[in-house]
Order: C-alpha cells, then structure tokens, then sequence
C-alpha cells in the first residue's frame, strides 16, 4: 500500500457493552411486570448470547421482545440478532437462545466486494478474513463507498473501522 493511499474497513460485529446494558435494563423491566411475576420467565446474558426462559411459547414471545427492543435502542440491529430454535426446558419451560452475528461471511463479503466494484467508483476492494478492506488514492471516493454501503440492504450491518 503507498504512502499516499487511504483505505478503510467494513466490519460487522456487536458491541459486547452494549449487550450487556441492554440485558440489565431487560433484566429490570421483566422484573417489574405484573404479568411475568412468579413465573419461570427469565433472561441470562451467558457469555456472548442471551439464553430466554419462560413457562410456555406466548410467555417467550414477550420476554424475547422485551430484549429485543432494549437490544434495539441500544443501537444494536435486528439483522445480526440471531434467535435459536425453541427447545423444550427443564421442568414445564421453554427456552431459546439469542446469539449475534460477528463477521461478515465469505459470500457476502464477495458480493459485497462485487457490488463496490459495480459501482464505478474509483476503489480497490478486497476481503481481509470476516472484513471487506477499501483502499483509494482519492478520501472523497472512500466516502463515495461509505454511502453506497449504507445504502445497501445488507443481511448484516456494515460498521467502518480504521479509517487511514
């Protein structure tokens, strides 16, 4: 790379802070309504996925809501939330997992690259593992590529690190 080219990084990744805030608020509100005290339902953040509970499929329904709009206000967007099959719980419940799409796959990252060469702007771009990498001699053509990106209907949202 020459000393005079810029280049940049399009990721997907989650914020793992910010799924830990929004499961303490979730945390609070199921805590607090009426209609789910003293049943099994319940929310645990374990590791880097949120396990649901609850006493059968319409209690999960709402506590899966719950998460999911504080995972939503918290920036967090609903494409790269992944929800688990529902399975069978201890006792008399139901649980699912939450998990969250890090990476941008090889596939998508190809027609990502595809669809940035398609678009006529002076650009080089070219995967780097789970990242598409972006690199110009010209800044404002990189910004050209960071608006037909957001413009894009991507199954994953594009984030942009490293900006040089």
């Amino acid at each position: 790379m020459a000393a005079t080219e810029f280049s940049f990084d399009i990721v997907s990744k989650v914020d793992q802070m910010e799924v830990k805030n929004a499961a303490g608020q979730a945390e609070k509100e199921l805590a607090n309504r009426y209609d789910l005290k003293g049943t099994p339902a319940k929310m645990e953040l374990v590791d880097k996925e949120i396990q649901l509970t609850a006493a059968d499929e319409f209690q999960l329904e709402q506590v899966r809501d719950i998460v999911i709009t504080k995972l939503q206000r918290r920036g967090i967007a609903y494409k790269i939330i992944v929800q688990d099959k529902i399975e069978p719980g201890a006792g008399v419940t139901v649980r699912q997992k939450l998990t969250f799409k890090n990476g941008i796959a090889q596939d998508e990252a190809k027609a990502l690259v595809k669809q940035i060469k398609a678009s006529g702007v002076k650009a080089n771009a070219q995967i780097q593992g789970e990242a598409v990498r972006v690199s110009s001699k010209v800044k404002d053509d990189l910004q050209k590529v960071m608006q037909l990106v957001k413009g894009l209907d991507l199954p994953y949202d594009p984030a942009f690190e490293n900006l040089r």
